[in-house]
């Protein structure tokens, strides 16, 4: 059986809970996949609120979709991508299944070319049934020729078809070339047929073969000028050596080069890896000059040297699955490793077993990002998770001051590929569960003196008083400083009337959540907690039945 073309692990959607065993038991066929339910609904890894709106995000992110409902409500589910370019190019889109909630039937519905048989074949061996398969050639033959394993590429889907075509209507074919997993492929051959399977890294302009090009090619890049089209440079290479582009694996070039724009938009442009080395991984000639090596057999890229390493620090929102960002999602999807304070990565879960875990305490933030360097300056893929949003009292400000601070200690710190990704911050998500108390100017302000005097905390607090923002307080009581909070909030008194309305957002986006508006003068720090936000309106803030606002416009008295 061919190998699934697809790395990502399946999303598995489910409905309701009548699904769950069956859901289980294809979940436990693949390492890494999560089960997806509709929230209100069902209790599940991953919950979601609109079905059509997440199978079309799955969709659009490439992840491959195991649908426990009929087949008919997933098609009407992704109609709307009928135009999308991802429906149109049969090679990028992912597989698509509807399964049904007992188990009993399995439909492939897309991604005939992304291996969706062989997942369907996968998912019926799990549930002991034969999968709905409807594919003439893989039928016939057992497997999709136009498909091939993972480290060869089929030249032309287009002549594939009239090959495939031509297999069903009684023509035989001849293997040229080393195709291991055709070996047992129920293929009408002869050694005299006139069509031909070809497996080769050159371009060739074949009518009566299916040409499949082994990616066998490493590309040396010794050189890399910002602005420089090193992809054309690859291309005119590939062609004085009449080599098919297809047949690339990868790009390597020197460590030194590792932050290089130039290098980084080739491989983009050629859809390759890029690996970085010491030394070049074969005699490369002049190293200023693109070489090229051919192998004998598909190349390990992850043998050559190192990725550039990434390092992502990501905010999950407040705590609800639904309220972390999409882009969010796929950082912890790719992560190798996953960095943070246990309360958050816990929240960041489940996570697969390929993944490594890398839990510390609240307050050990600095030493948190320097490991995090430290991990991504070897090539792998790393993210530091914070709750909320990461650049609001969180872990962006730490990696960037470990950054500031270790860069000429550890020159390898900055060709790592650093990206933030926001969060829905506990204020936003306070603010949107009562109202729009936000809705004009306003400040955030941390009441814990850790990092900084409360001198400073009382002299901000006094002047966002006096400039009448809206101001929310995060952190405001602990155990360690009780006094604190009455302390700030009688500094608030001094501008602000009692009937001035106080939204109380106590573990908002998690369960167990809790709302409450109060006034001013009715406020009291019994009230609150370290997972209190607090938000207190300005002198325009008003409250409509269970709602707060505070209006755009101002009018000062």
């Amino acid at each position: 059986m061919a190998r699934l073309n697809v790395s990502t692990p399946p999303a598995i959607v489910v409905l309701g809970a009548g699904a769950l065993d069956t859901a289980r038991r294809i979940r436990a066929r693949f390492p890494g996949s999560r089960v997806h339910g509709l929230a209100g609904r069902v209790s599940t890894e991953i919950a979601y609120e609109d079905f059509g709106a997440h199978l079309r995000d799955l969709h659009a992110a490439g992840t491959p979709i195991v649908a426990l409902c009929s087949a008919g409500i997933v098609i009407r589910a992704l109609a709307a991508l009928l135009a999308d370019p991802l429906l149109a190019d049969k090679r990028a889109e992912p597989p698509v299944l509807a399964v049904a909630q007992d188990g009993s039937a399995v439909v492939p519905l897309l991604g005939g070319m992304t291996g969706v048989n062989v997942l369907a074949r996968e998912i019926g061996a799990a549930l002991d049934i034969a999968p709905a398969i409807t594919t003439s050639g893989e039928l016939r033959f057992g497997l999709c020729l136009l498909a091939p394993p993972d480290g060869y590429a089929l030249a032309d889907i287009e002549r594939g078809k009239r090959f495939v075509s031509d297999l069903l209507a009684g023509e035989t074919t001849r293997i040229e070339g080393r195709a291991p997993w055709l070996d047992d492929a129920a293929l009408p051959r002869a050694d005299d047929a006139r069509l031909a399977v070809r497996i080769t890294p050159l371009a060739a302009n074949d009518e009566d073969s299916l040409v499949i090009h082994p990616r066998c090619v490493l590309a040396w890049i010794g050189d890399a000028t910002p602005g420089d089209d090193i992809a054309e440079r690859v291309r005119v290479a590939l062609r004085e050596q009449g080599l098919a582009p297809l047949a690339l694996a990868a790009l390597a070039a020197p460590v030194h080069h590792m932050s290089s724009e130039s290098l980084a938009d080739a491989a983009r442009a050629l859809d390759v890896p890029l690996r970085f080395c010491d030394t070049a991984p074969f005699d490369a000639g002049h190293a200023q000059d693109v070489s090229l090596q051919v192998r004998d057999a598909p190349i390990d890229v992850q043998s050559i040297g190192r990725a550039r390493g990434t390092l992502t620090v990501i905010g999950l929102g407040p705590g609800s699955a639904d309220l972390m960002t999409p882009a969010a999602r796929r950082a912890l999807a790719a992560a190798q490793d996953v960095l943070g304070y246990e309360t958050y990565v816990r929240m960041a879960g489940p996570f697969r077993d390929d993944q490594r875990i890398h839990m510390t305490d609240n307050r050990e933030e600095l030493q948190r990002a320097r490991h995090a360097f430290d991990l991504a300056s070897d090539g792998r893929r790393v993210v530091v998770v914070s709750s909320g949003d990461p650049g609001v009292f969180a872990m962006a400000a730490a990696v960037l001051e470990a950054l500031d601070e270790g860069r000429a200690s550890h020159p390898a710190w900055s060709a790592v590929k650093l990206s933030i990704v926001p969060g829905v911050s506990a204020s936003l998500a306070t603010a949107a569960r009562a109202g729009a108390p936000l809705g004009h100017d306003f400040c955030v302000l941390s009441l814990s003196d850790n990092l900084k005097p409360w001198s400073i905390i009382e002299k901000r607090i006094a002047h966002a008083g006096e400039a009448d923002l809206v101001m929310a307080f995060y952190n405001p009581l602990s155990k360690a400083r009780p006094w604190q909070f009455d302390r700030a909030i009688d500094i608030v008194r001094r501008h602000r009337d009692a009937a001035t309305p106080v939204v109380l957002g106590r573990d908002i986006g998690r369960p167990g959540e809790t709302l409450r508006v109060v006034t001013l003068g009715e406020l009291k720090s019994e009230y609150v907690d370290m997972r209190t936000m607090v938000i207190v309106g300005s002198t325009t803030t008003r409250a409509v039945g269970d709602w707060v606002y505070t209006p755009r416009w101002y009018e000062p008295d």
